[in-house]
């Protein structure tokens, strides 16, 4: 393992993480899910329609779909052959951030992706095995995350 041979990879992973946790932010903001005023950057004053992943461009939906699709998958990924990193995600609040964005973005996006109007049903089809993949995937790296920080140490 690498973090064994280079002790200081943890440091970097430690200042990477706020990175990361800005992924699910900016999806948030692109479905028009976050917070007022949670935005570190300003709001356009020509920004006056809200976006949802409802009204959104079709190709639009897409990208950030497969944007969570990818970030799921290699964020389960590392930490599925990685757990010990998850005391240095844990510094930062992942579980509970994960499980915010999961609450706000998942069901809006299958909302979605269920009621949008499709001329190839293939791209539903697409679309609707991604989001499923993301969830499952969420929910695979939660559940690392809590074996690993909360239930290891208890059994140790």
């Amino acid at each position: 393992n690498i973090f064994t041979q280079q002790p200081n990879y943890f440091s970097d992973l430690d200042e990477t993480l706020p990175t990361v946790l800005q992924v699910f932010n900016n999806i948030l903001h692109k479905c028009g899910l976050q917070c007022e005023g949670a935005s570190a950057e300003p709001q356009k004053l020509e920004e006056k329609v809200h976006v949802t992943p409802g009204n959104m461009p079709l190709q639009e939906l897409k990208d950030i779909v497969l944007y969570l699709c990818d970030t799921c998958t290699t964020l389960w990924a590392f930490l599925d052959v990685f757990p010990l990193a998850c005391q240095t995600f844990q510094k930062h609040e992942f579980c509970y951030r994960l499980a915010s964005f999961y609450e706000l973005a998942i069901p809006e996006l299958e909302s979605a992706i269920k009621k949008r109007h499709y001329e190839d049903n293939s791209v539903f089809a697409d679309l609707w095995r991604r989001i499923s993949h993301s969830r499952k995937k969420m929910i695979e790296a939660f559940h690392i995350l809590i074996n690993q920080v909360c239930l290891q140490p208890i059994l140790e």
